[in-house]
């Protein structure tokens, strides 16, 4: 059960429900992370509007997923690790794929930097070495893409965070770090 309030269709306010309506027009469910969010919708918003406009960037899906990843596994947070294990496999990540992603790689050899950017952006607290730059940059990687993945790691820092602390319930095939 999650720690802090999950808000319901029920319970939900004016504001929150056509939030919902939203999120469920576009993706198809209103996830349980985004409803917990949704007890700020200023949070929520804020959430919603960071999430499409980094998007739109030139990180393909694929890439993003891979971050997500990562990033979750690292944060040992399960409730992303089984939000993006679908939404990864969904969009063609293969479960060969998404378990170099948990380890910090990737079988394409592009995406594997970014990955690997990505791990050492959260574990450095953003203290990467010019080094890492450069073979991103080296990779193909422009400073737009940089600046994205470093977005990227941001936005899923914010839903480990909200994942661990609320421990939300998981609505999605269950996967945990230790698994």
């Amino acid at each position: 059960m999650s720690r802090i309030n999950t808000v319901t269709d029920l319970t939900a306010s004016d504001e929150q429900t056509a939030l919902f309506k939203a999120i469920q027009q576009k993706i198809g469910m209103v996830p349980n992370f985004l409803r917990v969010l949704a007890n700020s919708p200023a949070a929520l918003r804020a959430f919603l509007g960071l999430h499409g406009i980094a998007s739109e960037g030139s990180l393909d899906l694929l890439t993003r997923e891979r971050i997500a990843l990562a990033i979750a596994q690292q944060n040992a947070c399960d409730y992303c690790l089984s939000a993006h294990s679908a939404i990864g496999n969904h969009a063609g990540l293969n479960p060969a794929e998404i378990d170099a992603n948990r380890k910090g790689t990737s079988q394409d050899t592009k995406a594997a930097v970014a990955v690997k950017l990505a791990r050492s952006l959260l574990e450095h607290k953003g203290e990467i070495t010019t080094a890492e730059l450069l073979e991103a940059r080296n990779a193909g990687y422009s400073d737009a893409d940089i600046v994205e993945i470093i977005t990227h790691v941001g936005m899923n820092l914010l839903t480990n965070i909200l994942g661990k602390a609320s421990r939300v319930e998981i609505d999605f095939p269950k996967v945990t770090a230790n698994s």
